[in-house]
């Protein structure tokens, strides 16, 4: 039988805990082996029937093992992630079984989509990206590789994100705009404008405010 990891046991791997009951047959082909976090005590307090299994830095590849990851932060999600990697971690997506994905869109490995997203008609998203719960994604849009799409953000037509980058919680982007790699778009910015590489915008219309 192949069991799951969870990389990260803060709030959103409680969050990819209860999505990835709900998305994998726990009854005949994975068992749930636990979190991996560099802090053990991380679900101390907290009303989930799982522990931490192991620190991330000590964890070693088994034959039958997949991973999760549930990591927000671009940075630390592409750090980490990349160092599992290298030791032979396999990581797998989660696409919730209430996402609807349109024809010919694509999901690169190991990322997770959540509850309720939409991702319409020839969409690609890259690997190890996160889109949180009810984002949608207009057709022909792209998102890089490590990007991070909070809740409630609308992705539309022709979108180019770029890879790292971080979307707050109801953040939108009109048709169109690209947003370079490592920017930051602030929660409830509307995107009206090309964003250039490491940028943060903020704001209605979106400016740079460092």
């Amino acid at each position: 039988m192949k069991q799951i990891y969870i990389v990260g046991a803060g709030g959103f791997g409680r969050e990819v805990f209860d999505w990835m009951m709900e998305t994998f047959d726990f009854i005949e082909e994975y068992s749930f082996a636990g979190f991996l976090d560099d802090n053990l005590q991380a679900l101390d307090g907290f009303s989930i029937e799982a522990k931490v299994a192991g620190k991330i830095s000590d964890y070693q590849a088994g034959e039958n093992d997949y991973l999760i990851c549930a990591i927000g932060s671009p940075e630390v999600k592409k750090e980490i992630c990349q160092s599992l990697v290298s030791k032979g971690g396999k990581f797998i997506s989660l696409i919730h079984p209430s996402v609807k994905l349109g024809r010919g869109s694509l999901i690169g490995k190991g990322s997770v989509i959540c509850p309720n997203v939409v991702i319409t008609c020839d969409v690609e998203v890259g690997d190890f990206v996160m889109v949180n719960l009810s984002t949608t994604l207009g057709h022909d849009s792209k998102v890089g590789d490590w990007s991070t799409l909070s809740a409630h953000c609308d992705i539309t037509g022709f979108v180019e994100v770029g890879e790292s980058v971080f979307m707050g919680s109801g953040a939108r982007i009109i048709p169109s705009k690209k947003v370079g790699a490592s920017s930051i778009i602030g929660a409830g910015s509307v995107v009206i404008r090309d964003v250039t590489l490491k940028t943060s915008v903020f704001g209605n219309p979106a400016r740079p405010i460092f």
